[in-house]
């Protein structure tokens, strides 16, 4: 009998220590973070961020060409080969920052420089120079130039072009038709080919190109390309579980692997289908307590370097879209303005290395920003 009371209390203790562990566990201890000033574009804004591509899209030189050499016909300066997008040191980003234009006049139409800027993309994207960029791709070893990330801001540029309601834009718009159809049919084309997606954090990553075009493709209707990049993005990434956030950033990446991966999720999956998906992939972010240390830039005369104020804006961006509509994950949209607060005052007045394009990812992640 005495041991039959002695095991009893034994098995008490052990009762009441499992339903105290189980009390610890299941006690979230509140951590307070720090609530950031929410980052704001308006017309002083704009005026500020406007000079960043209002230098750049008609500057010649410095450049990067990023071209192949067939023979010595090939050796031309960069307005002769790309008439339209010569300016702001490569391809990429003279595309971006007509974008940058055109966003900024679109939500500013006071905008100082206004008929200026409106002539200097009349200059550049004319009938004329457009043909030439077509006929660019149409070279012997130009077929893929640029893919995917200048293809992706191409379809922007058509995007925001398509959005302004000005009397220049659908000329614009008309002008530029016979790329933005030519990049179309190159994404309909190589879309089907790449058997895995290309998980980067610079120009080829996948999933930032995937979500470019389907915004285009949604802004504009194209049906064709919209299903198929949901139906690749769905084939490249459904599977996908516990992203390696921690490997993040690597030293030149200006796009997240893990972010916009799942932005370009939250595009093709319906509410509950992202939900179920981003728990897998990146379990964490539900947590409210959840924190993200910025991407850190050491020297913004490096090219390179540099690349990490634009990882910040980008990571930004992705997490606006993953927060949009979700409640249970308002609190990313802190981390995003975080980011953006970090890199914001030095791209202005800084060095051409990441003045050359970092305005274009300042005022897309700008736009991103709830303000309520």
């Amino acid at each position: 009998m005495k041991n039959y009371y002695i095991l009893c209390f034994v098995l008490l203790v052990l009762s009441c220590n499992t339903s105290e562990e189980k009390k610890k566990t299941n006690t979230k201890e509140k951590v307070e973070v720090e609530r950031v000033k929410i980052p704001t574009i308006n017309i002083e804004e704009a005026n500020r961020l406007v000079q960043l591509p209002i230098h750049c899209i008609q500057t010649e030189y410095p450049n990067k060409l990023n071209q192949t050499i067939g023979d010595a016909d090939d050796l031309k300066s960069p307005q002769d080969l790309h008439p339209a997008f010569y300016g702001c040191f490569d391809w990429h980003s003279a595309v971006h920052g007509h974008w940058s234009l055109v966003s900024l006049l679109r939500q500013y139409p006071d905008l100082e420089n206004a008929e200026v800027i409106k002539r200097m993309l009349l200059e550049n994207l004319s009938q004329k120079n457009i043909k030439a960029e077509v006929d660019y791709f149409f070279g012997k070893y130009n077929a893929t130039y640029e893919r995917t990330y200048g293809w992706a801001w191409l379809l922007k540029l058509t995007e925001e072009l398509h959005k302004w309601n000005d009397p220049i834009s659908k000329e614009l718009e008309s002008n530029l038709q016979p790329l933005t159809d030519l990049i179309v049919e190159k994404y309909i084309d190589f879309i089907p080919k790449l058997n895995y997606p290309i998980r980067v954090g610079e120009h080829a990553n996948t999933a930032f190109g995937l979500s470019f075009a389907y915004d285009y493709a949604k802004t504009l209707g194209n049906e064709q390309l919209q299903s198929l990049i949901e139906q690749r993005a769905k084939d490249f990434y459904m599977a996908d579980a516990g992203c390696p956030l921690s490997w993040e950033p690597s030293g030149f990446d200006f796009l997240s692997p893990c972010f916009e991966e799942a932005a370009l999720m939250k595009r093709v999956l319906s509410t509950d289908e992202f939900k179920a998906w981003l728990n897998d992939f990146l379990p964490q972010l539900k947590d409210e307590n959840f924190t993200l240390e910025t991407g850190k830039v050491s020297d913004r005369t490096d090219g390179k370097l540099v690349h990490l104020d634009g990882f910040n804006f980008s990571r930004a961006w992705s997490l606006n879209e993953i927060a949009k509509d979700l409640p249970e994950y308002k609190h990313l949209k802190n981390i995003a303005n975080q980011h953006i607060n970090y890199s914001l005052p030095s791209i202005v007045g800084d060095s051409y290395e990441g003045g050359h394009w970092l305005g274009s990812f300042a005022i897309y992640a700008l736009n991103t920003v709830d303000r309520d």
